[in-house]
């Protein structure tokens, strides 16, 4: 791992892999029913400061996903295959996650599958996907843009649950209470 590898434009750079995952996402939004998609994607009930907060991280996120596009994969190096299976990780998690969001009717929360684990699995599949990247073009400038990127995006999802509150209501409240919003901790 370097602080700052150096960079090109290639076919073998870290967008690779970032680009699979983005093409499935796209796939699927087009071929999940409407209301679910539109579930994915809903702001509304975010307080400003939360609006401000999530605008403040994409720079941090963009400026990763621009180290990823020029910078190479380390490939036939211990980094290229940790961040692969990373990645892979994450890719598989997402897939998962996202299929249990849809088999859920857009007018109840999601509780099934990974979301009895986590209130987030997309978040937390997407953070892996991105750290798989970032380490397999061996860069910790873009491992320390990730995580910014991350803190800012916890506000994001507090405006999400807070408006999975106000939609769902007190079925929500006892799902906040029984899983944690990341995985195995908070």
């Amino acid at each position: 791992m370097e602080i700052l590898p150096a960079m090109k434009l290639g076919w073998l750079n870290g967008w690779l892999m970032l680009g699979v995952f983005y093409l499935v996402f796209a796939i699927l939004m087009l071929l999940f029913p409407k209301d679910i998609v539109a579930k994915l994607f809903r702001v509304s009930s975010w307080s400003k400061a939360q609006r401000i907060l999530s605008a403040a991280g994409k720079p941090f996120i963009f400026a990763c996903i621009g180290l990823l596009i020029f910078t190479p994969l380390k490939i036939g190096q211990g980094v290229f295959v940790t961040g692969s299976a990373l990645f892979l990780l994450g890719f598989a998690g997402m897939l998962v996650a996202l299929f249990d969001f849809r088999s859920t009717p857009a007018d109840q929360p999601v509780t099934r599958g990974f979301y009895r684990i986590s209130r987030n699995p997309q978040w937390l599949t997407l953070a892996t996907m991105f750290l798989g990247a970032c380490i397999a073009i061996g860069s910790w400038a873009a491992v320390v843009l990730l995580l910014t990127a991350a803190v800012f995006y916890h506000f994001r999802i507090l405006g999400e649950e807070r408006a999975c509150l106000e939609r769902y209501g007190e079925p929500y409240r006892d799902y906040l209470k029984r899983v944690p919003r990341y995985f195995l901790f908070f």
